[in-house]
This record gives C-alpha cells, sequence and structure tokens, in this order.
C-alpha cells in the first residue's frame, strides 16, 4: 500500500494510509477532522473565561459563584443556590435531550486532557485506552455520594418536623472566590495528574471514564437522550471514524450493528462525522440507548480476576491520598488511584507474563525484563511508595481528628487558664493521650505541612500543659492558613498566651485575627483582657464595651465590665453589667467556675468570688477545687 503522497514519496506533515478493513471500498488517507478546531476553539475560549473571572474577582473583589459542578452540593447541603448548580442541572437537562456534548465542548478538565494527548503524539505516543469492566461505575459511585448521599443520610436522621430540603437563598454572588477550592498551588499537581498522567496511562480520555463524578451523571443522562450520532447506508466500515475518536469509542462497530453510536462515553466531539470520507455519519435524533440490548463487544484490559484485584488497589488507593495533608481534593484522589491502579496490574503483568509492552517500550521477552522493565519497574515502586506512605500519614491524621472529636471538655473551660488537668475525664484522657500521638507521627514523618491539623495537635498539647510548644504550633499554623482558619489560630494563641501572663505578645497575635476576621467578637474580648494586663485599663474598658456592643449576649465581657466599673467607684454601672451578664449566664456550675478563673486571671478577685461560689451553691464537690 502507498503512502498518502503520490507515487510512495513521503512528505512530512502529511498523514499515512491507514490500513482498509475487509470489505471496504474506502481509498485514500484519514482526513484531518475539521470538527477539532473549531472544539479546540471552544475549550481555549473557556478556559480564558476562566481565568477572566478570577481576575476579576481580584481585582473587584465581588463576583458570581463559580461555575463548577461540585458546587451543586454546597446548594444541597444548606440550600445556598450558587451558579454552579445552575450550571450542572442546565448540562443534565441538554445532555438528556443533545447527549453528552457538554463533556466534550465544555470541560476545562477535558480540554487539558485533549491537549495532553496532542502532545503525546507530537512526541510519537499515542495514547491507548485502558479498559475496566468494574472501574468504569467508579465516577457513577462517586456522584451518588457527592449530590445523593447527604440528603439520604439527612431523611434518615433529621427530625419529623424538620425539611427534608434547606430553605434555598441567593447566593450567586460572592467575595470569597476561592473558599471552596485547594490552595491555588495544587493546581500544579493536578493538572500533572489527571491530565498528562491518566492520559499517559489510562487513554485520551482516561480521567473522564474513570475519575469524573460529573460524567457519571451525565453518562446516564446520555442513555436516555435522543440526541445522537446515526449513520446512512453510504458506511462501509472504512474505521476511520474509530481511529479518530478521542473517546475511545468502537464507531465503526457500533454504527454497524445499531445504526448509532451507543457508548455513553460518546462525547459528542464530532470528529467521527469531520472524518468519514461518505459523509455517512451525522448527529440527529434516534432511539435512546436504553432501548438497545447491549453494546458492542470490547477487548478489556483486564480478566474477572485481575478486575477486582484492580478495584480493590483503587479504592485503596483513593482513601489512602484523598484529602491527605487537607491538600489533596476528591477529584485529584481519584486520578492518582486510577494512575495507580494500572501501574500495579502492569508490575504484576511484569512479573507473571513471558512477554510485555508498553507504547514503544519493551518491558519483558522471552521471560526476561528488559532495562525498560526495570526502569518501569522502579518508577512504578517509587509512585506506590508514595501512595503508601500518604496512606500511612492519612491514617493517622484521621485517628488524631476523630480523637480531637471525641473530646468532651468544653472549650471556655478548658482555655480558662494555663492546665485542664483537673477537668479532664477518663476518656478525654485516653482520646489525649492517642490524638496526640497521632497527629505528632503525622506531623514529623509528613512531606508537607498539614495546616488544619496543626491546631488540632496545639489543642491537645495545651490540654497536656505544654503551653510554649501549643503556641508554636498555632503560630506555624497561621503562617499556612488564611481565612477564618488562620483567624482562629491567631485567636487561640493570643488566648493561650494571656493565660502565660504574655499580654504584649497576645495582643499581637489578637490584632492580627481581628484584621482577618473583623466579626471574631471572642478575639476582641481576649483583646480587652490583654490591655488589662498591660495596665491599659481605660483601653480595655474600651475593648469590651465595643465587644458587648457586638454581641449583647456575652456574659464574659459584662462580667469584665462589671469588675472594671465597681473599684472606679461606679457600684449602679457594675450592677447594672452583672445584671446583664445574669440574662446570658447558664445555670452550670462549670460556667459559673470558668468565669470566676478568668476574672481571676486579670486579677478582679471580688467579681470571681462570686462565680466559685455560685458553682459550689449549685454542685457542691466544687468545694474542692479550690484547692
Amino acid at each position: 500500500m502507498k503512502s498518502g503522497c503520490e507515487g510512495g514519496e513521503k512528505k512530512k506533515g502529511r498523514s499515512v494510509e491507514l490500513p482498509v478493513i475487509k470489505g471496504s471500498t474506502a481509498k485514500g488517507a484519514m482526513a484531518h477532522s475539521r470538527t477539532s478546531r473549531w472544539r479546540a476553539g471552544a475549550l481555549i475560549a473557556l478556559n480564558l473565561a476562566m481565568i477572566a473571572h478570577i481576575i476579576q474577582w481580584r481585582i473587584t473583589g465581588s463576583t458570581v459563584t463559580p461555575i463548577e459542578p461540585s458546587e451543586a452540593m454546597f446548594t444541597l447541603q444548606n440550600g445556598a443556590v450558587n451558579a454552579g448548580f445552575i450550571f450542572f442541572i442546565l448540562a443534565i437537562l441538554a445532555t438528556l435531550i443533545f447527549g453528552r456534548f457538554v463533556c466534550g465542548w465544555g470541560c476545562h478538565v477535558l480540554a487539558l486532557q485533549d491537549f495532553c494527548a496532542w502532545l503525546l503524539k507530537k512526541m510519537g505516543l499515542t495514547p491507548r485506552p485502558f479498559r475496566s469492566r468494574l472501574l468504569v461505575f467508579v465516577p457513577l459511585i462517586v456522584a451518588l455520594y457527592m449530590f445523593v448521599w447527604p440528603t439520604f443520610a439527612r431523611a434518615l436522621t433529621k427530625p419529623p418536623s424538620q425539611p427534608l430540603f434547606p430553605q434555598f437563598t441567593n447566593h450567586l454572588v460572592t467575595t470569597e472566590f476561592w473558599a471552596t477550592f485547594p490552595p491555588w498551588w495544587v493546581a500544579i499537581p493536578f493538572l500533572f495528574v489527571c491530565g498528562f498522567m491518566t492520559v499517559y496511562f489510562l487513554g485520551s480520555k482516561g480521567f473522564c471514564t474513570y475519575g469524573c463524578p460529573y460524567g457519571g451523571f451525565f453518562s446516564l443522562a446520555d442513555k436516555v437522550a435522543p440526541g445522537r450520532i446515526l449513520v446512512t447506508d453510504a458506511c462501509n466500515q472504512c474505521g476511520h471514524c474509530t481511529a479518530t475518536c478521542t473517546s475511545n469509542v468502537i464507531v465503526h462497530a457500533e454504527v454497524k450493528q445499531y445504526g448509532m453510536v451507543v457508548d455513553s462515553g460518546c462525547m459528542k466531539c464530532m470528529d467521527c462525522v469531520s472524518v468519514c470520507p461518505n459523509d455517512a455519519l451525522y448527529f440527529g435524533f434516534g432511539k435512546p440507548l436504553a432501548s438497545v440490548a447491549k453494546a458492542v463487544r470490547k477487548n478489556y484490559s483486564l480478566t474477572w480476576p485481575e478486575e477486582i484485584v484492580a478495584l480493590l488497589v483503587f479504592a485503596v488507593s483513593y482513601f489512602a491520598v484523598w484529602d491527605v495533608y487537607q491538600i489533596v481534593p476528591m477529584l485529584m484522589a481519584l486520578g492518582i488511584a486510577g494512575v495507580t491502579t494500572f501501574l500495579v496490574m502492569r508490575l504484576i503483568r511484569l512479573v507473571r507474563s513471558k512477554d510485555l509492552s508498553f507504547y514503544k517500550f519493551n518491558l519483558k521477552a522471552g521471560g526476561k525484563i528488559r532495562r525498560a522493565g526495570f526502569v518501569f519497574g522502579l518508577l512504578s515502586m517509587l509512585w506506590i511508595g508514595v501512595n503508601a506512605h500518604s496512606g500511612w500519614i492519612r491514617y493517622h491524621e484521621r485517628a488524631g481528628a476523630l480523637a480531637f472529636q471525641n473530646l468532651q471538655i468544653p472549650d471556655e473551660l478548658a482555655l480558662a487558664q494555663t492546665t485542664a488537668d483537673q477537668w479532664l475525664s477518663p476518656s478525654d484522657r485516653l482520646n489525649l493521650a492517642a490524638g496526640k500521638e497521632h497527629l505528632s507521627k503525622a506531623r514529623d514523618l509528613g512531606l508537607l505541612t498539614n495546616a488544619d491539623a496543626l491546631p488540632k495537635l496545639a489543642w491537645f498539647e495545651h490540654l497536656a500543659g505544654n503551653n510554649a510548644r501549643a503556641v508554636e504550633l498555632l503560630d506555624l499554623a497561621s503562617k499556612h492558613q488564611t481565612g477564618q482558619g488562620r483567624a482562629l489560630s491567631l485567636y487561640y494563641r493570643g488566648a493561650i498566651l494571656n493565660r502565660m501572663k504574655r499580654p504584649e505578645e497576645a495582643i499581637a497575635s489578637l490584632e492580627e485575627a481581628i484584621a482577618e476576621r473583623p466579626d471574631l467578637i471572642t478575639a476582641r474580648e481576649e483583646r480587652g483582657e490583654s490591655l488589662w494586663l498591660m495596665g491599659r485599663r481605660e483601653q480595655a474598658v474600651a475593648a469590651w464595651s465595643d465587644t458587648v456592643r457586638g454581641n449583647a449576649r456575652l456574659p464574659l465581657a459584662f462580667n469584665f465590665l462589671a469588675g472594671a466599673a465597681g473599684p472606679t467607684g461606679k457600684p449602679d454601672a457594675a450592677a447594672a453589667y452583672e445584671r446583664q451578664a445574669d440574662q446570658s449566664t447558664p445555670n452550670d456550675p462549670y460556667f459559673h467556675w470558668m468565669l470566676g478563673i478568668r476574672l481571676k486571671n486579670i486579677g478582679m478577685n471580688e467579681q470571681a468570688e462570686k462565680h466559685f461560689n455560685k458553682a459550689i451553691q449549685l454542685d457542691p464537690s466544687f468545694r474542692s477545687r479550690r484547692n
């Protein structure tokens, strides 16, 4: 057979003629897809629009909420109707009619995969599809977990009087555009894993096939959509359509057997229509896929026993890396799990098979592992080793977080003085020991800093009486956090410094917390305590007055004001403050005791005695705690 050029002469930049399937009358080289250029333009425009959206938010401070399907979770959970929810609903409705074209023409992750596939082809490597019978169900399972399970769980646990769905509110505009996303730098490994690596190992749409939860719903909607790729009698089974399809659909076989494309992985890229030499393919409306008994037989990459192993490996890898260091997002974890599964299964075959190749690399021949095989094995083991280490870290992070959640001592009581030892129950002591051990191991042996685990570890250190260490950890946490997390770390750091009688350092930390979150009233209350300890009493009173103006139900702040008014000859004002404090003070001996400790810390002993006596009156056993 000649090349695609006259006389068999090769010319750079021209396609070579494809082998023709038996019985075909097609001649000539396969044409380039005209549609691919339009689709590339649409995807480039989409990414430019995303960049413009972020720039506009950075300049103006507010913008439309992220147009990202994952945002729909927040609508279903707390009723906040956002742009992502509206987009996802419209995309599903459109897919129910026209099929899965939104994926092919309007997804930034698909654009990334197409770009990576194009780069690989420029390097002489054509991505080969990894076909699994079981892993194709992962996107749907994850989608149900994300969007259906929370509502189902709420239906099982909610009180009868509570509605199933929260009251819907308008959340189309936000000032915290990035609040639901991981740190910006996570985009670099995300793009590499979910783009290049999934394409290289799993095929040109590897992430769409095994990792995209939104695709799980789109593939279901596609099954009932009348919009399909159809065929006329002009088809001669040349195979050009299958060769150009980047969704790994066996187009020529499906249209021959069913008269249309039935694979729900078809993303309506229209490349197959564009390259058909006889114009036999077209987009139109036909019978839904749900009416088709079964799809075309495929050559799967795994045997059934291997499928079971692959599913287990995928699950273990996914849970090992998901949210490790509080950094790896769900979609990235799915991409990592897909790559890990491929590498594990290929390593097994490297050991068991006699001959094995990967792309143009000969890994094993005649039962002997070649140099490329050793390199492949070494790199694969390195990847799997990092995966396993992440799982070990994730275990300790999760165990430490559970111990933190199981602490029963109230924060106010634990934070009232430098040591909370006398207030710890046997259960708290067990959780303190376990949580400190787990989070210390995760911190000491982790590859990255978990900024959200540091405050938990700092709290364990404070409960154990290691306040200097707690302050150090909270300072480190604040350097890695933003927004509310940073404000809370700075607040707790300032509060502990106040208990350590280091008000100059405390006030600096508290003022940073207030600058980060002006609505953090308890930080303003603590700031007043710092000022009082520093002898700046008029400023302290002004700070507490500002605090109660922000929240009129803060008994501690009112008690501080009462304690400050008494010695200055204002008994009427002190009595008024006490009455206001009593209105918000629970009839709880522990709370009264906490108030007494806080007042005693700054020398308001007379005010403190009232609450100590009230606590003893409510529970005589508190008398023994006076010592």
